[in-house]
């Protein structure tokens, strides 16, 4: 059985693996670079003890994969973690050719050729903070006794009632990818679950060719029963973020500091929450930027950019919270503020310049609900199987979706989702 590389003791006989870095050539002596996931070893030839083995090796190109059974000897002089390796069989598993991309390629062409890009190390260590991050978030929902789900990816309706969703043929019927798990989670809610998350994909049919979109994305979903808020919601996802974040910080906090150039910082305290008519009032206040009315609805791209800058420099936070957003501009499931009020029970949570997730506490009565769906201009008759939820009693519920492949990116500050999905679905881009 393979040894993996940070696993070798000297003298002891193993087998280890991995893929070529270099080939260093000497009149006697041929030098091997080896690397797996857990690091690299320099591998010493002796030509006159191999001959064929070396002459073969010797010719390999970069990224060929060898099997080398042998044992660790203790060598100061070489860098690579005093010790070299000394083989007694190698065989060689793959020849690579030469390899069409280097790490100074544009991000579309490494995409092109994304299982190559993903071989280095840098690249690799954010998909192991990724999974960290899931695993946490999934640790703390679980041991706050929310059960996890796994809702339908196919759907009969559309989670928003719009039209940026990917249509298929169901055998013979007209389904749709979900944008969200939103109707399953309400659903869940009205079977009395109570407390429920899921971390799975999600599907948008937007052409948007941002550093933040996706057609196909990861998040992280939640629902909570019997809140009378929103920052009931707010403060459940305040909670899960100082846990994962301070998990992270703990675990991998030095390496991305070293490798990514950005700390780790753990919110101290609340994390701020301003209503969105607020921000505008800071905007006006603070940098002279008067926001016409129309454009208060909602904040552009630069408008998160700018909350989060005076959030960071005035009040220490990297996080935000932005609320109470006008009813019209959001979902037809939120409920609003009270019943006069023309807004709703909304939130956004930004962080270092970009929106993570959207929430709301839900509307769960079925007449006002109908409403709002018909305010929306929406068919009543479409949404049938979904008012069907709340026809035979459901408590007042709220949650958010947070978007994992934005909150990676903005983590360690990479340029774009591209870098933090495995493998990139957009508007031009389905392969590989």
């Amino acid at each position: 059985m393979k040894t993996e590389i940070k696993s070798i003791e000297l003298e002891k006989e193993c087998e280890i693996s991995g893929f070529v870095e270099t080939t260093r050539e000497q009149k006697t002596m041929l030098f091997i670079v080896l690397r797996d996931r857990s690091g690299k070893i320099q591998i010493a030839i002796e030509k006159a003890k191999m001959p064929e083995v070396a002459a073969k090796v010797a010719s390999l190109l970069k990224d060929s994969v060898i099997r080398v059974k042998g044992h660790a000897v203790s060598a100061p002089n070489v860098t690579l973690g005093g010790i070299e390796f000394v083989p007694s069989e190698i065989e060689i598993e793959s020849e690579a050719q030469n390899l069409p991309i280097t790490a100074e390629s544009s991000i579309d062409l490494r995409q092109d050729y994304r299982w190559i890009d993903l071989r280095d190390e840098k690249r690799r260590h954010i998909f192991e903070i990724r999974s960290f991050v899931e695993s946490k978030m999934r640790e703390f929902f679980v041991s706050k006794g929310f059960i996890e789900i796994h809702t339908p990816k196919i759907s009969a309706q559309c989670s928003e009632g719009g039209a940026e969703v990917f249509g298929i043929d169901y055998y013979g019927q007209k389904a749709y990818l979900t944008q969200s798990p939103q109707f399953y989670k309400q659903m869940a809610i009205a079977s009395g679950f109570e407390k429920v998350f899921e971390i799975g994909a999600q599907y948008r049919a937007e052409k948007s060719f941002t550093a933040r979109h996706a057609a196909e994305s990861v998040a992280l979903d939640f629902e909570i029963a019997d809140v009378k808020s929103h920052h009931e919601v707010c403060d459940t996802e305040e909670e899960m973020l100082v846990f994962v974040l301070s998990a992270i910080k703990e675990k991998y906090g030095e390496l991305i500091e070293k490798e990514f150039g950005v700390p780790v910082k753990v919110p101290e305290g609340r994390v701020p929450r301003f209503k969105l008519k607020e921000v505008f009032e800071i905007f006006e206040k603070e940098y002279g930027i008067k926001t016409p009315e129309a454009k208060k609805l909602d904040l552009d791209p630069d408008a998160e950019k700018l909350i989060c800058k005076y959030a960071a420099e005035k009040l220490g936070s990297e996080l935000v919270f932005i609320t109470d957003y006008p009813a019209e501009a959001r979902a037809f499931y939120s409920k609003r503020v009270s019943e006069d009020s023309l807004d709703c029970m909304s939130l956004d949570l930004l962080y270092r310049g970009w929106e993570m997730n959207s929430g709301a506490v839900r509307e769960h009565r079925y007449d006002v609900l109908k409403k709002q769906i018909e305010e929306k201009g929406i068919k009543a008759d479409l949404m049938a199987d979904y008012l069907e939820f709340f026809k035979y009693g459901c408590p007042p519920h709220g949650g958010i979706g947070l978007g994992i492949d934005r909150f990676v990116a903005k983590l360690l500050d990479l340029p774009s989702i591209k870098e933090s999905i495995l493998v990139f679905r957009g508007p031009s881009r389905l392969k590989p």
